[in-house]
């Protein structure tokens, strides 16, 4: 590299001269820069180009990403240029990644407007990632300062409240998806509902691309799921509920559906993470205002969370989510039919439950984040598990987590209700056999063997899906190699 190109210039009338510059050279490059506390941190994966310096292409992530164009404007002179441009200020290669680097960016906090995620992602992610001289950008993990963590309201129930509302402890909550998720009758959708609730499920919902179609308009889904949830709350004395999806084509539909919800008695809605920004933080805020959980499914986060080389890691998906303000977050399984590496999978459970995050490279953590007591998300884990793989379950999520088995449930050869039991049984024998001090992750497929003798749904379980496994290489792991303690 020449460590010449990449300095910025200080002299005036070179620096403003007409014409084009580096954008180290403009002043978005500085190795010795240390952060601030009030700063907001960004690390990007980078794919510079052949021939593209990665110092330079750094740079220009910052410069695109703040004040900078690709040529000199004399109207920087009318601005505090200096603290308003972003700096790039470490850059070092991936492990094991050739020709892709880590960027880390720091931009002042007075660049963004106070408690608007639309804002953040419209300077973090807006425009950098079309640049030309990159082959390749990746948002990989941000911290947000407590200072402008405290401009949001964070989500409107938390893990705290909504046990308390649910009178649900010590234990992970149990839910399931309506199946088939298209094509079913308002009343036919019910009575899965009721069966599901029945059999001893905490939950039921809709999923992400049941909204108001020809063959069930929402009200009609809304009435006969909220009847199921009456009915099974007083035939099993727990509280229920079921995740009515008010994802509509306008702002105003999606209020007018949320007050139908509330007006039924609802304790939950449910939005999907394809409303933008905007309708997030806005039906948070009705939700509060209403006391009103809110479940967010993520439906098509993996078109841009996926790939390990372009587009955002989830982890910053889940961070924006918490400040926007859920209460519910679909944050992987592991285990399940969808993409998840275990540890990276905790990492984003820790975003989404800790007060405090530390610095931790194994779950792809790469900021200390203080969450300035913004209350905790319930990490959601859906997709192909099944009561055969609880211990598993319990023992990467803990808790605070809602498990969901739709096909797990629905598909059961015994019927839905059977399903539900089946699940419950498995949960509860887990939950006491961990509570004695037993090692569920080496003993589980045991304590659900000894449980399955007096549950036949269970047994019935273990026998449909006990050897299923979707045993896939993950596509988005951790990044980092480990390094000898120094005696």
């Amino acid at each position: 590299m020449n460590e010449m190109s990449n300095t910025e210039i200080t002299d005036k009338k070179k620096r403003y001269a007409a014409g084009v510059l580096k954008y180290a050279q403009m002043g978005y490059w500085d190795g010795d820069y240390q952060p601030k506390d009030t700063d907001v941190l960004a690390l990007f994966r980078i794919t510079p180009q052949e021939g593209v310096d990665p110092i330079e292409a750094a740079a220009a992530v910052a410069g695109e990403s703040s004040t900078a164009t690709w040529t000199v404007v004399w109207t920087d002179r009318l601005t505090a240029a200096d603290q308003y441009r972003a700096k790039a200020y470490r850059v070092e290669p991936v492990p094991g990644q050739e020709g892709q680097y880590f960027a880390y960016v720091a931009y002042d906090l007075i660049l963004f407007e106070e408690g608007s995620i639309a804002n953040v992602t419209a300077s973090i992610i807006g425009n950098v990632f079309s640049f030309k001289p990159l082959k390749a950008a990746r948002l990989e993990d941000m911290r947000f300062p407590v200072a402008y963590m405290k401009t949001f309201a964070g989500p409107p129930t938390g893990i705290v409240v909504e046990r308390e509302r649910l009178d649900k402890f010590g234990r992970p909550l149990l839910g399931a998806t309506t199946k088939p998720k298209l094509g079913l009758s308002g009343k036919n959708y019910g009575r899965v509902v009721y069966e599901g609730l029945k059999g001893g499920l905490d939950f039921m919902k809709d999923d992400e691309n049941i909204n108001s179609q020809p063959f069930m308009h929402w009200r009609d889904r809304f009435l006969y799921c909220m009847e199921a949830v009456n009915k099974a709350t007083a035939a099993t004395g727990e509280i229920k509920g079921h995740y009515l999806n008010i994802t509509a084509g306008t702002m105003e539909e999606m209020y007018r559906r949320g007050e139908f919800a509330k007006e039924l008695g609802s304790c939950i809605v449910m939005v999907d993470l394809i409303v933008g920004w905007t309708a997030i933080q806005s039906i948070s805020n009705w939700c509060r205002q209403n006391d009103m959980i809110l479940h967010m499914h993520r439906a098509g986060h993996g078109t841009y969370t996926r790939q390990k080389s372009h587009g955002i890691s989830f982890r910053v998906i889940a961070k924006w989510l918490r400040m926007a303000g859920v209460d519910h977050l679909h944050c992987g399984t592991a285990v399940g039919k969808l993409e998840g590496d275990p540890l990276t999978v905790q990492g984003y459970y820790n975003v989404c439950r800790e007060i405090r995050n530390e610095v931790d490279l194994p779950r792809g953590i790469f900021f200390e984040q203080d969450w300035g007591d913004l209350k905790k998300v319930m990490p959601v884990a859906s997709g192909g598990i099944h009561a055969g793989q609880m211990h598993q379950l319990i023992d990467l999520f803990g808790d605070d987590v809602v498990l969901q088995f739709g096909g797990g449930t629905i598909g059961h050869p015994m019927g839905i209700q059977a399903g539900a039991t089946a699940n419950r049984v498995a949960l509860e024998a887990m939950v006491q056999a961990r509570n004695e001090g037993v090692n569920i992750a080496t003993d589980g497929p045991e304590i659900l063997r000894r449980a399955a003798k007096w549950c036949k749904p269970l047994e019935a379980a273990l026998e449909t899906w006990g050897n299923i496994t979707f045993n896939y290489t993950s596509t988005d792991t951790s990044d980092f190699v480990p390094t000898a303690a120094v005696s």
